[in-house]
C-alpha cells in the first residue's frame, strides 16, 4: 500500500488532535453540569432539602412528646421567663491578669467555661412540672427560695433547681443532653410525714429511679452515670442506699462531701457549697477594721474537734470561741474577725464556710479528707488555711505566722471568689450554679448506648 504523503499525514494529526479536544472539552462540561445539579438538589436553601429536614423534625418532635409525655405537662413559656444568653468571655484584659489570684488557671478555665456554656444541656424529668402528683411537694420547683430564711442549710438544694429552670443550660429534647437531672427534694422528703425517715426516704427514692428507669430509655443507656440529684443534709446520705445504680453510677451534687461519706465518692460526686439565704452581698469590713483575731461559735455536741477547741483555745483573749450562740449577733463575729473558723461538727459540711467568705472573713478549715467545693478550679490555699485536726494546738502559732502582706493578698482573693459562692434566681455570670454546672461538664464524656 502506497503511503500518504507528508502533507497528508500532518493534517491527519491534526485532525486527530482536534477530536481528542473536542471530546474532553465534553466530558468536562458535562461532569460540571452534572455536579451543579447535584448540588442543587442536595443544598440545605433547596425547596425539597428545606422540606426533607422539616419532615424530619417534626418525626423527632412527635416522637419526643410520645416518649416524654406520661401524661404529665412539659415546660412552658408562662412557668418559667425566657432564659438569659450566657455570660460573655472575659474581654478585659486588665481583669483577666487580676483572676488568677486565687485560681489555679483562670485562662484555661474561662475558655472551657465559655464552651460548656455553648454545649452543656441539661434535661430534667417532667415530675418537675406535673402539680397533680399526689407527691408534687417533693419534686416542685421552691416558689422563691431567698424569701424563706428556715431553709437555712438547705437553700443551696433548692436555689439549684430554681436556677436551673430559669437558665440556658435547660432542655426539653433528651436527646441534646449530656446530664439529666432526678429533680426530688431530700429536705421536702425529710418534712413529709409520709416519708420523713432515712429509710423511708431512701425506699421513695429507689421506687423513683426504678420507675424512671423503666418508663424512659435514657437511664438505661448509661446504666445511669450521666444522671445526678441534689442534697444538701446529712439525711441525704442515705438517700441512694436501696438503688444500686443510683448509688453507685449516678452522681450527687451534695454539702456533705466528705471522704468519711460512706456514699460519696470524690472522683464521681459533686461538692456543693452550703450557702444560707441571701438577697444581696453586702460591703465589707477591710482588714485594718477587724480587731479580732479568731472567731467560732456551734453548738460542741457530736464533735470532739469542737471540744478540744473549746478545751484549748475557749478562754484567749484573742479569740471568739462560743459554745453555742455568741454574746452579740452571730454576723458581727465574721465581721470583725480575721479569721473564722469550720470545725466539723455532727458532719463535715457547715455553712461557716460560705458565711466566712460572704463576709469577708478568712477561713480556716479544720477538717479531715473534705472535698471543699470547686477546688479543682479554686486555689484555696490563696484565699483560707487549711489544718489537720491533729494539729489544733498549734492553731494560734500558724495563724500569727502569717505575714500581713500575706494576709492582705488573701484577702483581696478572697473578695475575688464571693461570687461564686452566691446564688441567683437567674443564674449570671459564675456564680454558685454556673460554678456548679461546670463540676458536671467537667465529668462529661459518659460511654453511652445509642439512643
Amino acid at each position: 500500500m502506497k503511503r500518504p504523503p507528508k502533507l497528508q499525514q500532518k493534517r491527519l494529526l491534526e485532525m486527530l488532535v482536534l477530536a481528542v479536544l473536542l471530546s474532553s472539552s465534553c466530558i468536562a462540561l458535562f461532569g460540571f453540569y452534572t455536579h451543579r445539579a447535584f448540588l442543587s438538589s442536595t443544598s440545605p436553601l433547596a425547596p425539597r432539602s428545606t422540606a426533607f429536614y422539616q419532615i424530619q423534625n417534626d418525626h423527632l418532635h412527635h416522637y419526643n412528646r410520645q416518649n416524654l409525655s406520661l401524661n404529665a405537662p412539659q415546660p412552658a413559656a408562662t412557668l418559667f421567663p425566657k432564659p438569659p444568653p450566657p455570660p460573655p468571655p472575659q474581654t478585659n484584659a486588665v481583669d483577666s491578669v487580676l483572676e488568677t489570684g486565687p485560681y489555679h488557671n483562670w485562662e484555661l478555665f474561662a475558655a472551657d467555661f465559655q464552651e460548656m456554656m455553648q454545649h452543656l444541656k441539661i434535661f430534667v424529668y417532667p415530675d418537675i412540672f406535673n402539680k397533680s402528683s399526689p407527691f408534687a411537694n417533693i419534686f416542685l420547683p421552691h416558689e422563691n427560695p431567698l424569701d424563706n430564711p428556715k431553709l437555712g442549710n438547705y437553700f443551696s438544694e433548692h436555689m439549684f433547681k430554681v436556677s436551673l429552670l430559669h437558665s440556658p443550660l435547660l432542655t426539653a429534647t433528651p436527646e441534646k443532653a449530656l446530664f439529666f437531672f432526678l429533680p426530688f427534694s431530700i429536705n421536702n422528703l425529710r418534712n413529709d410525714p409520709r416519708v420523713h425517715s432515712e429509710a423511708k426516704i431512701s425506699q421513695f427514692v429507689a421506687q423513683y429511679t426504678s420507675s424512671i428507669s423503666s418508663s424512659f430509655r435514657f437511664w438505661n443507656a448509661s446504666g445511669g452515670a450521666d444522671h445526678f440529684y441534689v442534697c444538701c443534709h446529712s439525711v441525704g446520705r442515705e438517700a441512694p442506699s436501696k438503688h444500686h445504680g443510683l448509688r453507685n453510677n449516678a452522681i450527687q451534687l451534695t454539702c456533705c462531701s466528705s471522704y468519711f461519706q460512706r456514699f460519696y465518692l470524690s472522683h464521681k460526686d459533686v461538692g456543693l457549697p452550703q450557702v444560707w439565704p441571701r438577697t444581696d452581698q453586702t460591703a465589707l469590713n477591710p482588714p485594718h477594721a477587724r480587731h479580732r483575731l479568731v472567731y467560732f461559735a456551734g453548738r460542741v455536741q457530736n464533735s470532739q474537734v469542737r471540744q478540744q477547741l473549746i478545751n484549748l483555745w475557749g478562754n484567749d483573749t484573742e479569740f471568739d470561741i462560743f459554745n453555742g450562740s455568741p454574746t452579740f449577733p452571730y454576723e458581727e463575729g465574721f465581721k470583725r474577725s480575721k479569721f473564722c473558723l469550720h470545725v466539723k461538727g455532727y458532719e463535715v459540711n457547715t455553712a461557716r464556710v460560705s458565711d466566712a467568705i460572704h463576709y469577708g472573713c478568712i477561713p480556716v478549715i479544720i477538717s479531715n479528707y473534705y472535698d471543699l467545693p470547686f477546688s479543682n478550679v479554686l486555689d484555696w490555699s490563696k484565699f483560707s488555711v487549711v489544718i489537720n485536726q491533729r494539729d489544733i494546738a498549734s492553731l494560734k502559732t500558724k495563724l500569727l505566722s502569717i505575714k500581713r502582706e500575706v494576709y492582705l493578698r488573701m484577702y483581696h482573693d478572697l473578695c475575688k471568689v464571693r461570687r461564686h459562692f452566691f446564688w441567683h434566681t437567674t443564674p449570671r455570670g459564675y456564680d454558685s450554679f454556673y460554678m456548679t454546672a461546670y463540676q458536671l461538664w467537667l465529668r462529661r464524656g459518659t460511654l453511652r448506648l445509642s439512643f
